[in-house]
């Protein structure tokens, strides 16, 4: 399985795990909360390690987190928008599309030996 692909699954584990809790837990005390996160966030961490240990023979350490950034954000985007039921501001595209830059500036140049 790609590290990409490992990264995608593993950061919507961590997007519920972080930010689920947001829509229904305030019914919840803090502590059920942070058991059912932590419960979610071992998944992520079943998928992330070995993607990031897979990836690093193909990417540098930089590349792999600044893939994991843009892919969190890409997959928080869509977490907001339909779970959140939240509105996607211009300034969000805006710093969003700057973010894109910034990952493929890091990826089109080869990284120093």
């Amino acid at each position: 399985m790609s590290t990409a692909l490992l990264l995608a699954f593993s950061n919507i584990f961590m997007t519920f795990a972080w930010y689920g809790h947001l829509k229904y837990g305030h019914a919840w005390p803090l502590w059920k909360a942070i058991l059912v996160s932590w419960c979610i966030a071992l998944i992520e961490y079943c998928l992330a390690v070995p993607a990031n240990r897979w990836g690093y023979t193909h990417f540098t350490g930089f590349q792999l987190k600044i893939m994991q950034e843009c892919i969190t954000l890409a997959v928080f985007l869509v977490f907001a928008v339909l779970f959140l039921h939240e509105k996607v501001a211009w300034n969000y595209v805006v710093a969003f599309c700057l973010l894109i830059g910034a990952a493929a500036f890091a990826f089109a140049f080869k990284a120093p030996a």
